[in-house]
Order: C-alpha cells, then structure tokens, then sequence
C-alpha cells in the first residue's frame, strides 16, 4: 500500500531471510505489470493488519539491481517446514510458523508443529532465537527441550 497514492502497488509472496542471523532482508513481490519485484525491509513504514505500507511503487526494486543481496537470494532460504532437532539429535518437529520483531525484522521465535503422538500431550512448541544453536539448509538445531537447570538455581520473571 503506497502512503503517497494510498492505493496497491504490490503483494508481498515470500520473505527474504538471512539463514547466518534470521534477519528478514526483504520480501519478493509481485505487482501489476512488473516482474517480480523486492521490497526492502528498509523501505517498509508500517506494517498494518492489511498489509506492508511503503512509500510509493518505487519502493520495489528489481531483484538484478541489489547486488548485495545476491548470494542471500540464490540461496533461496525458508524456515518453513524445516525439520528442528535438538543438539542431541532428538526429532521435535517441524517449523510451521514463525515471529518477528517488527522493528527490526529478526525472527524472534520459531513455532514447531510436533508429531501427532506429541501434540496430544503437549501441542505446539514455541522456541525462541535464544535457543538455536545451528541452521543450516535442512534443519534447526535447538538445545535440549529439558535443559537440566542447577539445584537452587532462582527463577527469572
């Protein structure tokens, strides 16, 4: 939605994320007449219940022109479906969503859906960034689910 026209100037299809610190860099966009276009997460203003504010069409950037961003394009990276496991190698589950801190666009936390088996028990699975110890093109690694916690240790709130 452009600030300037206040009409459409594209749809936002997929995020562009850097696998090395799960920032998103930008999304790839469709509009109009253009070919596939990418939005910035810089050029973004607002984001609303209704979609990504920007401030006009000039905002989407053809995906030749961002050199800088060519190496984390090629790469294709999507957290989506990856299979998560525990330093231990202990199958979780799989990413089916995920959350960002719209400031700066840093996943924040990761949510895995489960075997059918675990999900009667306990359901999805939230995990933080804190908690990510690897990623890489096929999984995320996570430490242990029940990290033993030191006897006497004080709870933090």
């Amino acid at each position: 939605m452009s600030l300037r026209t206040g009409t459409q100037v594209g749809t936002t299809v997929a995020p562009i994320i850097n696998p090395n610190n799960l920032k998103i860099e930008g999304f790839y966009c469709t509009s109009g007449g253009r070919k596939q276009s990418v939005l910035l997460y810089q050029d973004i203003r607002d984001v609303l219940p209704q979609g990504v504010v920007v401030n006009d069409a000039d905002a989407l950037t053809d995906p030749t022109e961002l050199v800088r961003l060519k190496d984390l394009m090629e790469l294709n990276f999507d957290l989506m479906g990856k299979h998560v496991v525990t330093v231990d190698k202990d199958k979780v589950g799989k990413v089916t969503d995920y959350a960002t801190e719209i400031e700066t666009m840093f996943v924040q936390k990761l949510y895995v859906s489960q075997s059918l088996f675990k999900s009667f028990a306990t359901g999805n699975l939230g995990v933080d960034r804190s908690q990510i110890v690897e990623i890489t093109k096929d999984k995320v690694v996570i430490n242990d689910l029940l990290a033993k916690v030191p006897a006497g240790a004080k709870a933090v709130a």
